[in-house]
């Protein structure tokens, strides 16, 4: 039908005026098959359309934004004026500090407001006789410009010696007011016309500056709010709709000066610190509860504010981290970009990460039980292995370690442990346990020494000590190797060492997943010195691991994200700065991975003359005593005695535990093989025990009975 109507129109007599009757019915047939739209539903469409486009909003938006930056900036250049000429500021200060409690503040601005009324009078007073004083000046002045300029002139005539050069001076000043008069009629008028304008601009610019416009008039860019900068009037928004009525209340009293709760905002490390007094009738735990409102009030994710309780009454102090800066990894561990390092087990600190304000967090591991605690996958094994690997630095440490998860994280200490248990069977959770109470052995040898006796540091670790804490088997006398009764051997053991351990440089570190009652008794985490954790599920877990006063004062390990906060850990410790009237700190721990552990490692075992590691502890059966110290001499051509000592009741508790420098004296006597002195001091020369081995007669009379 369509191709019809083009071929009749296309016959030039064939005008819209006259249609041809075949051409009419086309027509008519085609504008049937289409349905018409009436011209007003297309208009108003269009405008609709017109309205709601992104440019026309954007325009409009920025018509009304530039407009309600002059009038803001008016009203605050207003506002500024008239507080500088009245006691308004000084009122208002007075009023928020009697809302916010602070009587001594509010005495202070009151004498400070009757100050400035007093200084206000006097000006006023002195306008009184500001005119005659002025017409005085005016008169005084006159006169000696008029005798300067009299002067001036008889100089220059008798200089020219010409008598009408005495009024040149005057004539000159004359002209250049003429001149002044001149200038100023030529500008006066492009002044009179350009000066509003230019107040305009200047309120225009204050307005701008201040972002003195609703929020829905800013630009997208703006109106978000996330990573916004932290100023004083958005802090005391976010309070002030937190939800507390007495604190909402309190702020509106106190009129737009809320800002007086809050202390100077100070930068600290990747985000800001600020303190803030709560006004009376408002406790810091209301405000610590509502953490997550707090936060996003502050355009901030939750973990990003962190909310502590220092020492003053009434006072929460926020730590706000700059948007997504939490997500950035720190930089490496010390201990990997510092192959010069070494550590003092006395006096030094291990650079264990860095605290929310950016600084170093370094630890301080003298005579302190260790414990850490968090859910698995978390870090928990690499923050406790970074410390160790620290202290390997200090030749002095001798480390007995059991790994109870046993997938070889602990394996670079092969070479620098005297005992390395690996695996998480029942039968090396038997072995672990007999290795802290080795520490127990040694530890009460050491107690009976002679008083003054100075001892080497010795650090026994358990990883995945949960699983020691929760083994059901029994010994043979039916004693249980786990739980948390008093027949218990391993908490038993433990108990043992948390009890007199520090005294001698005999100390523990567990490492532990999801605290409980069950399998982390509360005497093992109270008997920890630096107790630490990662993140948790739940807030009872929480005080588990760090103690309710912990808890209480801030710390919230289970308000970290699983798996994006790996090695976040909250630590409470008094070996670690912590700000004062914390009782915690959180710190970002370094990584240090595998690889990285094995150099730090390597750099260990090159400080010490060579340490065997004894890997399997061998009970019940008869010893052979000669081989068993030709084995734990290792690599090494002489070892001290004591240190073979403690080597043999390493290996076996049961045959060597009682060992005194007699019995090894007359094994090696018997052998044909004494100790001897080297550099002073007594010694076992592995040649010489070698030797004796090869020529001992063969029915073993070098025998741990014998």
């Amino acid at each position: 039908m369509s191709e019809n109507v083009v071929h009749l129109f296309k016959d030039p007599q064939d005008t819209p005026e006259a249609p041809a009757p075949v051409a009419a019915a086309a027509v008519a047939a085609l504008a049937a098959e289409t349905p018409s739209v009436p011209l007003w539903a297309r208009s108003a469409k269009a405008i609709r359309h017109a309205i709601t486009h992104e440019n026309t909003t954007t325009a409009c938006r920025a018509v009304a934004r530039h407009g309600l930056y002059v009038a803001g900036g008016t009203r605050i250049v207003a506002r500024r004026t008239w507080e500088g000429r009245t006691a308004s500021r000084y009122e208002r200060m007075l009023r928020a500090a009697e809302a916010a409690g602070n009587f001594e503040a509010a005495a202070e601005w009151e004498e400070r407001g009757q100050r400035f009324r007093d200084a206000r009078h006097r000006r006023r007073m002195d306008l009184l006789t500001a005119p005659l004083d002025a017409a005085k000046g005016v008169a005084a002045a006159a006169g000696m410009g008029a005798g300067m300029l009299l002067l001036v002139g008889i100089a220059l005539a008798v200089a020219n010696e010409n008598f009408a050069d005495v009024a040149t001076p005057t004539m000159a000043v004359v002209q250049l007011i003429q001149w002044l008069v001149f200038v100023a009629s030529v500008t006066w008028g492009p002044a009179v016309t350009i000066g509003p304008w230019a107040a305009l601009i200047g309120l225009w610019a204050v307005g701008k500056h201040q972002q003195a416009a609703p929020a829905w008039a800013m630009p997208a860019n703006l109106r978000d709010t996330d990573g916004e900068p932290i100023t004083p009037s958005i802090v005391v928004l976010a309070l002030r709709n937190l939800g507390v009525a007495p604190l909402r209340n309190a702020i509106k009293d106190m009129g737009d000066a809320g800002a007086s709760m809050l202390g100077p905002i100070r930068i600290a490390g990747c985000g800001v610190e600020v303190d803030v007094t709560l006004p009376s009738g408002v406790s810091t735990d209301e405000v610590q509860k509502r953490r997550r409102k707090l936060a996003e009030n502050l355009g901030r994710h939750e973990h990003e504010v962190f909310i502590t309780i220092p020492e003053a009454a009434r006072t929460v102090r926020l730590w706000i981290a700059d948007s997504g800066a939490l997500d950035e990894p720190i930089g490496p561990s010390p201990l990997v970009t510092d192959e010069t390092m070494t550590a003092n087990y006395k006096t030094g600190r291990a650079p264990w990460g860095e605290d929310l304000r950016g600084d170093a967090a370094v630890l301080s591991l003298y005579q302190r039980h260790l414990l850490i605690t968090g859910l698995s996958n978390q870090g928990k094994t690499a923050a406790l292995r970074a410390l160790a690997l620290w202290l390997a630095l200090d030749r002095t440490v001798e480390f007995r370690i059991a790994d109870l998860k046993g997938a070889g994280d602990w394996a670079m200490f092969l070479g620098l442990a005297t005992l390395l248990i690996q695996g998480p069977t029942d039968d090396h959770v038997i072995q672990a346990t007999e290795m802290v109470e080795g520490l127990v052995a040694e530890m009460e040898r050491r107690l009976q020494a002679p008083p003054g006796t100075v001892f080497p540091p010795l650090v026994g670790i358990v990883d995945e000590a949960q699983v020691a804490f929760m083994c059901p088997l029994k010994d043979e006398d039916k004693r249980p190797y786990g739980g948390s009764k008093a027949t218990s051997r391993y908490f038993m053991a433990v108990r043992k060492v948390h009890n007199q351990g520090r005294a001698v440089n005999v100390t523990l570190w567990e490492g532990t997943q999801d605290p409980t009652d069950q399998n982390l008794p509360k005497l093992v985490r109270e008997g920890a010195h630096t107790r630490a954790s990662l993140v948790l599920g739940t807030e009872s877990q929480a005080r588990m691991a760090l103690g309710d006063k912990a808890v209480e004062g801030g710390a919230a390990p289970h308000l970290l994200r699983q798996g994006l906060d790996k090695g976040t850990l909250v630590i409470a410790s008094d070996g670690i700065d912590i700000p004062a009237g914390q009782a915690s700190i959180t710190v970002r721990t370094h990584y240090v991975d595998d690889e990285q552990a094995t150099a730090i490692a390597e750099r260990a075992k090159a400080l010490r003359d060579g340490v065997t590691t004894l890997q399997v502890i061998e009970r019940g059966e008869d010893r052979d005593a000669l081989a068993d110290i030709f084995a734990v001499l290792g690599d090494s051509p002489r070892v001290l005695t004591q240190d073979v000592l403690k080597r043999l009741a390493a290996l076996n508790e049961d045959a060597y535990g009682s060992w005194t420098n007699s019995d090894l004296k007359r094994v090696l006597a018997d052998a044909g093989d004494e100790p001897y002195k080297s550099d002073g001091r007594m010694v076992v020369g592995r040649d010489r025990v070698a030797r004796a081995l090869a020529n001992r007669d063969t029915d073993g009379s070098a025998s741990a009975s014998g």
